[in-house]
Order: structure tokens, then C-alpha cells, then sequence
């Protein structure tokens, strides 16, 4: 009697008793689901063996810190989809997703999250919006029983300092720049103190090495790497670029060639050797910490084969721009920038003959100008553009007083100017940038080239900082350009030394390399995160740098198609002289 109690007992306790809980693989596998427009394969989630290491790890209640060091085309954005997902699910707790800027926050919330949410059942109606103080719901704040969930941009601070946090997702940590108050993923971490089980992903395509903040957290970590066995020895290996070869001028035959054996494994094979691949912890002695390695060369996406790997390859090595996105965005690597300083007479023993107005080379499709306002004088350098070239075709000087008529009208004549094309048709500028960052001159610039700029001539300001190379804004009731002055610099110096596509004139007078060479890169720390900036020799004068930084700037503003523009470099026709008509203001009243 006393056992048959007993065994009845056991049995309800066993009823009682929850299942157990599925990893976070697994979960993600049979209850994810993703719909149209957030996957181009909708449905219930297979994850590759690269992506469940990542998972396991994440779950993993002895690993509180994992870094993702990643390419695009690896599906990081679904786990940690998935991650939060679960945790709601599963294991409520305060979440916090970082994301670079308030855009990026909104936009996950609306095209992966959300959706999400809504294709899976499980999921429906867990979450529900936050009111602001005015009671109004709030798209980046969510409530749900046990916890909470906070999608933040690492560019306001304020909210970095509002939540304490148990679980802390960090996504595209490159993007985020220390701000006043420090590094926003400081910031944010500190938010996870008082949590003993605190939970921190940081994850991000690498930008440049020396400032990465990925490849630093991963430099930390057990630094894993995915290995996969070559189908004809067996041996494991992380497959790398240098892995890959292709015959002579035919790259979508890319194929990997084993390290060990020097067989040539072919794209049809990748999927199966990737299955069988595996993680290998490369730094055994650190624990608590699982950092994550990878590049697109094991991605099974139709647009990560070998072959448009090794495509996107070619048609970006003679750009030095291109191949940075290449290496950061494919190989999942941090850019080295190219050498702090340059040498200012090597640059001058590469000056070749040819200069305007009666030597332009054959290759130029297109010119633009960089003007430098000085307080008595403009200075100004064209610059010419072939398909894969820079050509610094010339340099002048108008001297006169900016705040007069005379230089203005003068350099309105140079801007005007018709070159013959050595292919028989005709050049001209194409664009103009013009330094209106001195506070003095600036309305001047910016009356000169507010009717001209349907002629593309722009009034520009340098910006240091992690900014894009040209963007409207609007100062003084007229259009300001802000040139992102740092990241031009960096492709100019890449230009320069990496693939020497920059040829000079060799009317060039010895003070353009001087000033052309007068700043170097360093890195700084400022509240604990490095910095690069630039810095100038002292003793040096920098006007023609400026002048070539604005000209290549402003190329990004010519939207002109190249072949077309190759066809009408051959046509003699006489293009017809640009007519600027200025309206009077008091013929307006």
C-alpha cells in the first residue's frame, strides 16, 4: 500500500514537474518563425552549425560575454532576434538592444523584430508598448510580464543611463562612437552591474583595426574559429582568402584548395563541408567569454559563392574605398589603414607629363575642382577622374581679397573653362567644392555658389569624425555641404600608397607634396576608447590637401553615367557654355 502511495506520488510530482527547456538553438529551430520580407526564405528557422555554436554559447550560463566578429551574410541579426525572443519567452528579464543611431533602432523594432513577433505564434501578444510621460505608446519601449525591453541608440547617452539591465544585446558595435560622456558600450555594460547572471552580446562587422571595438572585445575572448574538414583528407581548417583560387580571368570558378593536401574542393561541396564543420577555441585559458570569428567564405547564400566572392574581389583591389568594404563587409577583417606618413618627394619622383590645358590624358572622363579660401587668395586644384584612376591635373592661385568681386568673377571664369579631349571631344568641370568653413568668408562662398549649384558648384565645410563623404545641410537659410573630411583622407592615403592609382602633373610645384603630405594619422584615447584623427605637421601649410579632399568630395555629387560619358568625350560637338542667371531679390518685391 505504502509503495503504491509512494509511485502515485512520484507520478504527480512528475506531472508537476515542467519539461525541460529547450537550448537556444533548438527553440529558435522549432519555434521561430520568419516572415516574407525579413527572410528570403520564410517559414521555421534551420540554423547552420556556424550559427548554433553562437547560439549555445549565448545560452550557455557560464559564458557572460560573447562576441560576434562577423561578415554580412551570416544571419547575426536573426539570433539575436531569436535571443531576445527567447528570453521573453522563456526567461523574462530587462533587455536592452544597442544599435548605432535612433534609425537603426526604429528600424529593427519595424522590419525584424515586430514581424517576428507576429509570424510566430508562441510569440503573439507577449509584448505590449510603453507610454511616455504624455501617455502616448512608445515603439522602442516594451513591457511584458517579468521584464522589459529597451531598443536604444548608442548616441543618446541619456537613455543609456535610465535602465538597469540583465540581458544587453549589442549589434554593429563599429558603428558607435564615443560621444561627451565616453564609449556608449561602456556605458551601456555598466548598466548590467547589478546583475550577477547578466547576459552581454556584442557583435559587428569589423571597420578599422586600430579602433575596432569588435576586434578589441574579441581580442579578450577564447577567440574561436570555424573550422571545416576538406572532403579529400579530412583535415580541419578555418577557411580563408588565401584558400581560395580560380584560373586566369574566369573568378566565378572559384574553388578552396586545401592548406594540407592541395586538393581543390569546388563550390557544390562547401554546404557539406560547412555542416561538418566546427568551433575550436584557440584561447582555451580564457573563460566566461566566447568570442566568434568569421568570414562570408562559409556563408551558403547563392550571393556568398566563392565565385562572386572572388568577382567582387577584382572589380574592387584597384580601389582601395572598395576593397575596404570588401575586406570588412566579406572577410570580416578590420581595415589596416596605410602608412601615418607619406613621403612627399617619393610622391614628387611619380609626376608624369601631361597637365592642363593641352595634355589632358586619354582616360579622364571627368574633372572636378577643390577651391581653398584663404584671406587673400583662393587657391584651387583640378583633379581629373578616369575609371579606375586619379589624376591631379593642375593647381592655381587667384589672389585678391574673397571679400571683394575680383576673385569671385575670376574664378567664375576658370570654372567656365573647355578643354579639348585628346579623343577628340570636350571637358569641363564637373563639379566644384568651395571652402566655406571660415566663419568670416562664408556668406561670401555661399553667394557665389547659391545660383550655380544647378552647375554643381557647392559651397562645402570639412567635418572630422566617422562621417560620409558629402551630405546636404542647410546653414543660414542657404545649402552647405558637410564633407566627412577624416574618411577622404583615409582613401586618399590608401589611394596614394596601396594602389598607387593617384598621378600627378608634372606642373606641379613642390609646395603641392609638401602640403598634400602635411598631416598624418594617429590614434588617441579619449575616455578610454581610441580615437583616429589626424594631425597636422607643424610648421606645414595644407591648403592644396584641402583643395584635393573638397574635389573629392564633390565627385561623389556626379551622378553622370561613365560609359556615356566615354562616348561623349569622343563626339567633337562644341558643348554649348554653362549661362548662370542670378535673380535680383528686389526685382522679386
Amino acid at each position: 500500500m505504502s509503495d503504491t502511495l509512494t509511485l502515485t506520488r512520484r507520478n504527480a510530482m512528475a506531472a508537476l514537474k515542467p519539461p525541460p527547456r529547450l537550448s537556444l538553438p533548438d527553440w529558435i529551430e522549432t519555434t521561430m518563425r520568419l516572415p516574407e520580407g525579413v527572410s528570403a526564405t520564410p517559414g521555421r528557422v534551420t540554423l547552420w552549425p556556424y550559427q548554433r555554436g553562437i547560439a549555445e554559447a549565448i545560452s550557455d550560463p557560464l559564458i557572460e560575454r560573447v562576441t560576434v566578429v562577423k561578415p554580412v551574410r551570416v544571419g547575426l541579426t536573426t539570433l539575436l532576434s531569436g535571443t531576445v525572443a527567447a528570453y521573453i519567452a522563456n526567461e523574462p528579464a530587462p533587455i536592452m538592444v544597442l544599435q548605432p543611431t535612433e534609425a537603426d533602432a526604429r528600424d529593427y523594432v519595424v522590419s525584424d523584430l515586430e514581424p517576428i513577433f507576429s509570424a510566430t505564434p508562441e510569440l503573439k501578444g507577449l509584448m505590449s508598448a510603453e507610454t511616455d510621460e504624455a501617455g502616448r505608446n512608445t515603439l522602442l519601449s516594451r513591457r511584458f510580464p517579468g521584464g522589459s525591453l529597451k531598443v536604444v541608440a548608442a548616441k543618446s547617452p541619456r537613455n543609456l543611463r535610465r535602465h538597469n539591465v540583465r540581458v544587453l544585446l549589442i549589434d554593429e558595435a563599429d558603428a558607435m562612437e564615443p560621444g561627451a560622456e565616453g564609449s556608449p558600450l561602456t556605458l551601456a555594460e555598466r548598466r548590467t552591474l547589478s546583475f550577477p547572471n547578466r547576459k552581454i552580446v556584442l557583435g559587428s562587422t569589423p571597420t578599422l583595426e586600430a579602433t575596432s571595438n569588435v576586434l578589441r572585445s574579441y581580442a579578450n575572448s577564447d577567440s574561436r574559429v570555424y573550422e571545416c574538414p576538406c572532403p579529400h583528407c579530412g583535415d580541419f581548417h578555418e577557411i580563408t582568402w588565401a584558400d581560395i583560387q580560380w584560373p586566369e580571368g574566369e573568378p566565378l570558378k572559384a574553388a578552396y584548395v586545401c592548406p594540407n593536401c592541395g586538393a581543390v574542393t569546388e563550390e557544390r561541396q562547401k554546404p557539406a563541408m560547412v555542416t561538418a564543420g566546427r568551433w575550436r577555441i584557440t584561447r582555451p585559458e580564457v573563460e566566461g567569454h566566447a568570442g566568434f570569428r568569421l568570414n562570408a567564405l562559409v556563408s551558403t547564400l547563392a550571393n556568398a559563392s566563392w565565385g562572386k566572392i572572388a568577382q567582387e574581389f577584382l572589380e574592387a583591389k584597384a580601389h582601395p574605398d572598395k576593397l575596404q568594404v570588401w575586406t570588412n563587409t566579406l572577410m570580416g577583417q578590420g581595415w589596416r589603414e596605410a602608412a601615418e606618413e607619406i613621403d612627399e618627394a617619393a610622391l614628387a619622383a611619380r609626376a608624369e607629363p601631361f597637365a592642363l590645358p593641352d595634355a589632358i590624358p586619354g582616360d579622364v572622363l571627368f574633372v572636378t575642382c577643390g577651391v581653398d579660401v584663404q584671406r587673400d587668395r583662393l587657391e584651387m586644384v583640378f583633379v581629373g577622374w578616369s575609371r579606375d584612376e586619379v589624376f591631379i591635373l593642375g593647381q592655381d592661385v587667384i589672389y585678391g581679397d574673397p571679400m571683394g568681386d575680383d576673385v569671385w568673377a575670376e574664378l567664375d571664369d576658370a570654372l567656365h573653362t573647355i578643354w579639348k579631349h585628346p579623343k577628340g571631344g570636350f571637358l569641363r568641370v564637373d563639379a566644384t567644392g568651395i571652402d566655406a568653413g571660415d566663419g568670416v568668408t562664408m556668406d561670401r562662398v555661399i553667394g557665389f555658389c547659391r545660383p550655380r549649384m544647378g552647375h554643381r558648384v557647392y559651397a562645402v565645410k570639412g567635418a572630422s569624425g566617422d562621417r560620409q563623404a558629402i551630405k546636404a545641410s542647410d546653414t543660414r537659410g542657404a545649402r552647405l555641404f558637410i564633407v566627412g573630411v577624416d574618411g577622404l583622407k583615409g582613401q586618399l592615403i590608401n589611394r596614394l600608397t596601396r594602389g598607387r592609382s593617384v598621378r600627378f602633373s608634372d606642373t606641379l610645384e613642390g609646395r603641392f607634396y609638401e602640403e598634400l603630405a602635411s598631416e598624418r594619422l594617429v590614434v588617441r584615447y579619449r575616455m578610454g576608447a581610441p580615437i583616429r584623427q589626424w594631425e597636422r605637421t607643424p610648421g606645414r601649410r595644407a591648403e592644396s590637401l584641402d583643395c584635393v579632399i573638397y574635389a573629392m568630395a564633390v565627385r561623389n555629387l556626379v551622378n553622370a553615367n561613365v560609359d556615356r560619358r566615354a562616348k561623349e568625350i569622343e563626339t567633337v560637338t562644341m558643348p554649348k557654355r554653362r549661362v548662370i542667371v542670378a535673380k535680383s531679390k528686389w526685382l522679386e518685391g
